[in-house]
């Protein structure tokens, strides 16, 4: 049966050209590229929904709570615009710096001015933030890192803790204890707890020594 459909869909494929998209389909912008009056872009929602209920105020949708990016630039910038923030507290907002190093899950990732468009994991590691002398370094858990065209990068982490702050002897302590659980865990999902465990403070203990 397998063979069969696969055998189809191949002979298909040689005489029709298929499209996800339908060819009436209208694609909505990026948020990051609608006009400053958001309310406009939204207004179609908006008379849906009260017409639905009238009594109530219509929901904020996400192009009202994001500004608009500014058009890529003709010439490379001098500066990378950074927005680092965490779901309770934003680190960095629209920070002017020279350069970003991320611990993306592919290896330790540099952001420059003019950067390709990309969008990494993060896994537990070191970021820093460079500008000029002065270099701020954090330890993250894991998250996201969105890299646009116009030299703006969204870093979005689960939790982040400047490096300073933290104490060599806590991570060596929580590294051995983590270790002996994995050693004498019994269970599927106990050696996967301590695994991960071990994980983070290796890599906590690698940001400190490193």
């Amino acid at each position: 049966m397998f063979r069969q459909v696969a055998h189809r869909l191949l002979t298909r494929s040689t005489t029709t050209t298929y499209s996800i998209f339908p060819a009436t389909t209208t694609l909505r912008p990026f948020s990051t590229e609608v006009s400053t009056d958001a309310s406009s872009g939204d207004s179609a929602f908006i008379d849906a929904w009260k017409k639905v209920a009238p009594n109530i105020d219509p929901p904020k949708t996400p192009s009202q709570y994001m500004e608009p990016r500014p058009p890529t630039p003709s010439s490379l910038p001098s500066k990378l615009t950074v927005n680092f923030v965490l779901p309770y507290a934003a680190e960095l907002s629209k920070a002017e710096v020279d350069m970003v190093i991320v611990p993306a899950t592919t290896g330790q990732m540099g952001i420059l001015p003019g950067h390709v468009p990309t969008i990494a994991e993060l896994k537990p590691g070191l970021l820093s933030v460079h500008e000029g002398n002065d270099v701020k370094k954090y330890f993250i858990s894991s998250g996201f890192a969105f890299v646009h065209s116009n030299s703006y990068a969204d870093i979005l982490a689960v939790e982040a803790v400047p490096l300073d702050r933290i104490d060599p002897a806590q991570v060596q302590k929580g590294l051995s204890e983590f270790t002996q659980k994995l050693n004498s865990a019994s269970s599927d999902l106990d050696k996967a707890e301590a695994q991960i465990g071990v994980d983070v403070h290796s890599a906590l203990n690698s940001a400190l020594t490193g």
